[in-house]
């Protein structure tokens, strides 16, 4: 399976706070808030939601097409650092005028964070054709609408439904940005929906549908629910739940969520059941956790088969370690 994945592409900054950010909030001034942390820790790191995703899916042996728009920065390393760990680069815009996007990253002792995300080059995402990038690639067999310019979560969308690509719609943060006709756009007709807990009850919010009405407008829908794993429910009525996998240590969520979609999408990649495709998302998702950055891990398939077996059974290990390379 060809996968492309859209979205964005970015360096991050990420900093740990060793307190609490509960504590430092006031409740009866909750509407006039000015804080500043003093933090112990900066890494910078590659990051970007759609990079990232890719980056897994190489990780796991595949070759996706990743779809954004960076700054000249981006050649410096980071397209050489992506191609070496398999990810295909021909369908990265680089832009004259900006810089690569920017996100900025503080967490806490109970790893709630608090983040911010310049966009700069990102915005001229809405400018990348699909079409040609397929044609260059062969076929693509499934797109990723991952968090991106808005605009060109909407472009790449509609353009799967006149070119016949299946798509997953991934909205992510920017659920809070985008109006309710601009969301309802981006998940009618996917074959895949994935949102975490929170950002399912935004979207019904946003959109006035119904559980049952976003759900009868694509043919599954995944929510990821932090360590309590994630619920898959489908069209024909059938409900998947798969639990998290656990962690050997507990470094920096951040990326988390796009190692599961890495997993995940690796899984259908390999014609593996739904069920399957999650719990090798849930294992992928524990690398991520275990390091800051997310792209800093690597997976030795012996090692991941031998884990993924204690959580999963020896019987869906078996299954994995011959798909992994």
């Amino acid at each position: 399976m060809r996968i492309a994945v859209t979205g964005s592409i970015a360096t991050d900054y990420l900093m740990t706070f060793p307190g609490r950010f509960s504590e430092q909030l006031v409740p009866d001034q909750l509407d006039r808030v000015s804080l500043s942390f003093l933090v112990d820790e900066l890494e910078v790191r590659r990051g970007g939601v759609a990079a990232n995703v890719a980056f897994g899916l190489g990780q796991l042996g595949l070759s996706p097409v990743l779809v954004g728009a960076v700054g000249e920065d981006f050649n410096t390393d980071y397209r050489a650092w992506l191609k070496r760990h398999g990810v295909d680069t021909s369908g990265v815009r680089v832009s004259e005028l900006r810089h690569t996007a920017r996100f900025l990253c503080t967490t806490d002792l109970d790893q709630n964070q608090m983040a911010s995300f310049y966009t700069g080059a990102m915005e001229e995402a809405r400018f990348i054709e699909l079409a040609p990038i397929a044609e260059r690639s062969g076929r693509i067999d499934l797109a990723v609408i991952s968090p991106n310019d808005p605009e060109a979560m909407i472009r790449h969308t509609e353009e799967c439904r006149q070119i016949g690509v299946p798509f997953m719609a991934d909205p992510g943060q920017q659920l809070a940005r985008m109006d309710g006709e601009q969301v309802r756009k981006l998940v009618d007709d996917a074959t895949f929906l994935i949102t975490n807990d929170y950002e399912r009850t935004l979207l019904e919010s946003k959109t006035g549908w119904s559980a049952e009405e976003v759900l009868s407008r694509v043919g599954h829908r995944i929510t990821t629910l932090g360590a309590k794993g994630c619920i898959i429910d489908s069209q024909d009525g059938v409900v998947t739940e798969v639990p998290a996998a656990p962690e050997q240590q507990r470094t920096d969520p951040t990326g988390v969520g796009d190692a599961f979609r890495a997993g995940f999408l690796a899984g259908l990649s390999w014609r593996c059941s739904l069920e399957r495709s999650a719990q090798i998302g849930s294992m992928v998702a524990t690398y991520v956790l275990e390091h800051v950055g997310t792209q800093e891990y690597s997976i030795d398939a012996d090692e991941f088969a031998e884990r993924f077996g204690g959580v999963f059974g020896n019987e869906a290990a078996s299954e994995v370690r011959r798909l992994l390379p």
